[in-house]
């Protein structure tokens, strides 16, 4: 006869494995959506992400800060699915200077939850973050910004896609 500590030892490692299981199970469903994802379904569409006016490009304690508004066309809903918990979208502003290679700054983010917010349509949107440069080289740079969005799925591994919108040139003095 066995007491009552063995069969709820028992009990209880059973659903352990139980669990253990169905993680595994929703792992491989997560690994072949992936690749059907990446594969066969659409893409989200980013139609634009242009920059509308320099409101000012000042000298600022040592760095060159660049204030703007833009404009951000995108629809997003292809990319949510049975396992994405939310989107992590960003307008990131990507330029080369002599001091660093690359630089990549935010100017602008957004959590999307659902496939309604998917449906960015953003006018003249002022920057949330300032687009700063350490080395005071901002001046007379090209500057290229793209829009990237992060998948958090409630399950698996986490990816970022990114698309081009437009590329300015910075003026070569401050105003």
């Amino acid at each position: 006869m066995h007491t009552y500590w063995v069969r709820l030892n028992a009990v209880f490692f059973y659903g352990l494995n139980v669990l253990l299981g169905l993680s595994v199970a929703a792992w491989f469903s997560c690994l072949q959506q992936d690749l059907h994802f990446k594969t066969e379904l659409p893409r989200p569409v980013v139609e634009t992400v242009r920059v509308n006016e320099l409101l000012s490009l000042r000298a600022h304690g040592g760095v060159d800060r660049a204030l703007l508004s833009f404009d951000l066309q995108a629809d997003l809903t292809p990319a949510f699915h049975w396992n994405l918990k939310q989107l992590f979208v960003f307008v990131l502003a990507e330029y080369y200077t002599e001091s660093n290679v690359l630089n990549q700054v935010i100017l602008w983010d957004k959590i999307v939850t659902s496939e309604e917010e998917a449906r960015l349509d953003e006018r003249n949107v002022y920057v949330k973050y300032a687009l700063i440069d350490q080395t005071n080289e901002l001046r007379n740079t090209s500057v290229n910004y793209l829009l990237v969005w992060d998948h958090m799925p409630v399950t698996g591994r986490l990816f970022m896609e990114r698309e081009t919108g437009s590329t300015s040139m910075l003026p070569k003095e401050y105003f």
